[in-house]
């Protein structure tokens, strides 16, 4: 039976990259907001012999989410691996700084997206299948307040899931990238130079065998 592996932010940056890592020993359901995106990813895919099914919708609406899985569920009946790569990079401020806009948009993408999220897949998921997260460790530094914040709320989320189903599955993990030239990192670091991160597609081969279980 096909293996399907389903992607939300998968449009650019390492959702787009493990999308492509994965195509060749899974079909490949890519969730993003941006269509032409999208598309240009399934491109990629359906040239190097994959398939994907694309699904082009807001993770943040709740009704949309439910949509996608029940979908999924009266398609395939279940998933084998999830992995999480949507986020939102507030503008960085100072904490004293912090706009409302910002908070509420950081708060609906990072971390209540990832709360409705959870256990709307998790069914689809069943014992056998998995989760993966990618934590960033910059909560806490400054000017980093909103994105941090959020992002550590998420990651507090998917903990919690790890440590509850150790012994009842899925299987969660929690992954840390390496830095990468992509567009959240360009938004905070705008002038950084670019040629000393690891390309994003390095990193999705390097992150593979973790997320399939074949590492060392």
């Amino acid at each position: 039976m096909t293996q399907l592996a389903l992607i939300t932010g998968a449009s650019r940056g390492l959702g787009s990259a493990l999308a492509e890592a994965l195509a060749p020993t899974h079909h490949i359901i890519a969730v993003a907001r941006t269509t032409g995106a999208l598309e240009e990813l399934d491109d990629r895919i359906k040239a190097a012999g994959g398939s994907a099914t694309l699904a082009p919708m807001d993770i943040t609406v709740p009704e949309a989410m439910a949509t996608l899985c029940r979908g999924i569920h009266d398609r395939w009946g279940k998933l084998d691996l999830w992995a999480h790569t949507a986020i939102h990079a507030a503008p960085l401020t100072p904490a004293n700084f912090t706009a409302a806009k910002d908070w509420q948009k950081s708060l609906a993408v990072n971390a209540t997206a990832t709360s409705v999220l959870i256990p709307y897949i998790a069914p689809l998921l069943g014992q056998e299948g998995q989760a993966v997260f990618f934590d960033d460790t910059r909560a806490g530094e400054k000017f980093f307040g909103t994105y941090g914040a959020t992002k550590a709320a998420q990651m507090a989320l998917a903990r919690s899931w790890q440590a509850e189903t150790v012994k009842t599955g899925p299987k969660v993990q929690i992954l840390v990238p390496k830095a990468m030239p992509t567009g959240l990192r360009g938004r905070f670091f705008p002038g950084e130079d670019r040629a000393a991160l690891t390309p994003v597609r390095d990193e999705a081969a390097r992150l593979l065998p973790q997320i399939l279980g074949t590492g060392g």
